[in-house]
């Protein structure tokens, strides 16, 4: 800023204006580049020379640094950054591994949980201009002070949310990669990630003039312009998790490279400190906000089961608990991810899957009180416990009667209270209706009704006839058709002829009818048609 408050007098002093015209009126921007170019020679001398920068810092300074926690209460983690001029505020966002993004590529990654959005509005260099879609700047900054944190995230094993975060940049000076790298770790440590270490980030200069290199630390926008190098450095007080090196000049000779890293590590151990004094480390537990999230794993072939018929299980777990939840597999195991706000629907959700994967064993004779979940012709089925479901069959419905439908007596959703008679040895168990009374409901003795009395018959009362003779009249014959005398098939009606068994008319002697006219006189809508007479006139 007082560099364009200098320059701008220098213009007005050499142009001068419309109405008072000066030495090199016209000529404004030749003025902007000779005044820029003056000022560049002046400042990369003084470092050499005085070891003095534009700001009046040695090279080896940092501006002042502040550091803030939690500032928004809605945000499930936020962090402020400010290094001199510069300032970043980071917020984190948690949410269910579901939300994680989507890898359209070549690569084998195929989706991303961890985001950082960088974005920079023009008002934050005190200028006016379209906020739209993100620029290259932009996209490059955000995926460098991503590259920088990700390495201390932990996995989504150990922490199975997905995290976005956002760098909002609220004024700048220089170096605004490495703010949000520092406010990054703040906001992650404020939302209650388990990071293995802070990660703070310091953008390096260069000065290199008749043959002598000065490094220059935490450099401002004017020195990135004027000098001859920027070398962003990130990491941990014990490792560097990330490095981004731009060059103006031809080489670097590696002894400079190396004492400008250590020149680094320097400012990040003491830019670790300020931020250590704001939070020294991840909070206990997620935001308030934030959802609670479990992650588990149960055996393959009991996926199914959870998910259910056309995802019925799991759909009405989700709406009776309300919480989210996700179920995947890895090829080897099931993964089941639950999240709600509500810790308590987390681990009643939680509970329910189990009872699912193991379902608990009914015990002989309790009782319990459960909902109808299932009917079928032959009874209703009962859930007593989660996981598992009992038969009360139709015949112990009625309390002695006959029932004929199950709808009768339950319907869907019913809720009763049963006792388990019996549980065989594939587990299935065995129900009796409890009746107002606390006393299990007798049952009808006969599955879907019993069978009307015949008074006190017996099948001997019959007259003694054998089941053989029971026809009558028959002239004895036994079953067997024995005693028929060597009788031809043909004469067992009498001695006629089967073809003359129709009062002695031929085969032909039936009046021209075909073979539908069988149906006559027998009111049939069918129509014979005979063509026999044409054939014999």
């Amino acid at each position: 800023a007082a560099t364009d408050e200098a320059t701008a007098a220098t213009v007005l002093e050499l142009a001068g204006t419309a109405d008072a015209p000066g030495q090199f009126a016209g000529q404004e921007k030749q003025i902007k580049e000779a005044v820029r170019s003056l000022t560049k020679q002046l400042v990369r001398q003084r470092v050499i020379s005085e070891n003095v920068r534009i700001d009046g810092r040695g090279p080896r300074d940092l501006r002042p640094i502040s550091a803030e926690v939690g500032l928004l209460n809605t945000a499930h983690g936020t962090g402020l950054f400010q290094r001199g001029e510069t300032q970043v505020m980071n917020v984190v966002t948690l949410a269910m591994p579901r939300m994680n993004q989507m890898i359209d590529s070549i690569t084998p990654t195929t989706e991303k949980r961890y985001m950082h959005d960088y974005n920079m509005p023009p008002w934050a260099n005190g200028e006016t201009g379209r906020v739209g879609s993100p620029k290259r700047r932009e996209i490059g900054h955000g995926a460098l002070a991503e590259r920088a944190v990700f390495p201390v995230v932990p996995n989504q094993e150990q922490f199975a949310y997905t995290l976005r975060l956002v760098s909002e940049v609220m004024s700048s000076n220089g170096s605004t990669s490495m703010a949000s790298v520092c406010a990054s770790s703040l906001a992650l440590m404020d939302a209650g990630v388990p990071i293995v270490a802070p990660v703070a980030g310091i953008a390096m200069g260069l000065i290199f003039e008749d043959g002598k290199y000065t490094a220059l630390t935490d450099i401002l926008g004017a020195e990135d312009a004027f000098g001859d190098m920027d070398f962003k450095v990130a990491g941990t007080s014990d490792a560097v998790t990330a490095l981004q090196l731009d060059t103006k000049i031809d080489g670097i000779p590696s002894d400079v490279l190396a004492a400008a890293l250590q020149q680094a590590k320097e400012a990040r151990l003491k830019i670790l400190d300020v931020m250590t004094a704001a939070i020294g480390a991840p909070r206990s537990t997620v935001a308030e906000s934030a959802p609670k999230i479990v992650s588990f794993t149960i055996p393959l072939d009991k996926v199914g089961e959870v998910i259910g018929p056309k995802g019925k299980v799991i759909n009405t777990i989700q709406q009776e608990t309300g919480a989210d939840i996700a179920v995947d597999d890895d090829g080897a195991v099931g993964i089941v991810t639950i999240g709600s706000p509500d810790s308590s629907k987390v681990e009643d959700a939680k509970t329910r899957i189990l009872n699912i994967v193991d379902p608990p064993t009914a015990e002989l004779g309790a009782t319990y009180t459960g909902r109808v979940v299932n009917i079928a012709q032959f009874g209703a089925f009962v859930n007593i416990l989660p996981g598992r479901d009992g038969l009360v069959h139709i015949s112990k419905l009625g309390n002695g009667q006959r029932v004929a439908r199950v709808e009768d007596v339950l319907n869907l959703g019913d809720e009763v209270t049963v006792r388990v008679d019996d549980i065989d040895d594939r587990g299935k168990v065995s129900l009796s209706l409890i009746g107002p009374d606390g006393q299990p409901m007798a049952g009808s003795g006969g599955g879907g009704g019993e069978r009307r009395e015949r008074g006190d018959r017996d099948r001997g009362d019959r007259g003694g006839r054998d089941r053989r003779d029971d026809r009558g009249g028959r002239g004895g014959r036994d079953r067997d058709r024995g005693g028929r005398g060597g009788r031809d098939r043909r004469d067992d009606r009498g001695g006629r002829d089967r073809r003359d068994d129709r009062g002695g008319r031929d085969r032909d002697d039936r009046g021209g009818r075909d073979r539908n006219d069988r149906n006559d006189g027998g009111g049939s809508d069918a129509v014979s048609v005979s063509f026999e007479d044409d054939f014999n006139g």
